[in-house]
């Protein structure tokens, strides 16, 4: 068996952007990739907000739970996506680095916040795209 090609999602409190990210990775990379998110400074919780949303286009998040990056397999990645947390982004050993520099929605209104979702759900799909054509 193939091993999937690995990817972790990051951001600072593991709440919106990296638990969205993941949950669209997880869908759209069925198969195609395997798929984390964690927080620098994770804040214990998943935004109740991004859950709701992530319903209406079908993702389930209900038992999706905000984990620090102590809590993931200790292991090089094939690609570690920082949501756009600058330097409170830690360093995590991988093969490819990109930085999506996606605002935080935690606080926009819900038509701004699935604006957000939609454009992670766009660079998801992307990344899972570029990950099976580079045959990892």
């Amino acid at each position: 068996m193939k091993r999937l090609p690995t990817v972790l999602f990051v951001c600072i409190e593991n709440s919106c952007r990296s638990q969205m990210a993941e949950g669209f990775a997880r869908r759209h990379g069925a198969g195609k990739v395997a798929a984390w998110s964690s927080g620098s400074r994770p804040s214990g919780k998943v935004n109740e907000t991004a859950v709701a949303l992530m319903e209406e286009k079908g993702v389930d998040m209900s038992s999706h739970r905000s984990k620090g990056l102590d809590e993931l397999p200790k292991q090089k990645w094939d690609y570690v996506i920082t949501m756009g947390c600058g330097d409170a982004c830690p360093f995590v050993p991988s093969k490819g680095k990109e930085d999506w520099a996606i605002p935080d929605p935690k606080h926009m209104s819900p038509h701004d916040f699935r604006k957000v979702r939609d454009l992670v759900e766009a660079k998801v799909k992307d990344l899972v795209a570029r990950a099976v054509k580079a045959g990892l």
